[in-house]
């Protein structure tokens, strides 16, 4: 009878990844920091990233050669390792227009409208609570052209335009 070498545990093999399963999340980072290089910066500011993050999306735009651009995605794909990648995932889900979490904010938001459309102070009052760096005033002038605007059967412009100051409100409280 000859000895075997001891194998390995059932726990060692789960933890180890595959060579296949390495890259696929290397080019799962690689292609998150490439949809960050699309965003504006004042859309990056809401985000939580390092420095160094920061500068190497900002230096993404100077590259144009194809062979230099994917060298340089391929270091942000690296540098996503020390970001929160599901706060990121998160935030980008939100303004990818085909996602669910895009869909549920934009009705919050449609909510929110709809409830201070109400005319009722308790409507304003707890949005206010909600978002209390939202101007009271701008609202209520919105609110008060809105109603008039309906009576007149005039198209809603003042409604869109606090629908619009209320995205304004709740993207700039997150």
């Amino acid at each position: 009878m000859t000895d075997f070498p001891e194998e390995h545990d059932n726990d060692e093999l789960d933890d180890e990844k595959s060579k296949s399963q390495v890259k696929r999340e290397m080019h799962a980072m690689q292609e998150l920091g490439r949809r960050l290089t699309e965003l504006k910066p004042h859309q990056l500011e809401k985000l939580n990233l390092t420095d160094e993050m920061r500068k190497a999306l900002d230096e993404a735009h100077r590259h144009t050669a194809r062979g230099a651009l994917k060298r340089h995605l391929s270091f942000v794909g690296k540098l996503m390792r020390d970001q929160d990648v599901e706060a990121i995932e998160a935030y980008l889900a939100r303004l990818d227009s085909s996602s669910q979490a895009h869909a549920q904010f934009f009705h919050q938001m449609e909510r929110w409208r709809d409830r201070l459309l109400t005319g009722k102070p308790d409507e304003q009052q707890a949005f206010m609570e909600a978002y209390p760096d939202a101007d009271r005033q701008t609202i209520r002038q919105l609110v008060r052209q809105a109603s008039k605007e309906a009576a007149e059967g005039k198209p809603p412009a003042a409604s869109r335009k606090l629908f619009k100051l209320i995205r304004e409100v709740v993207e700039n409280a997150e």
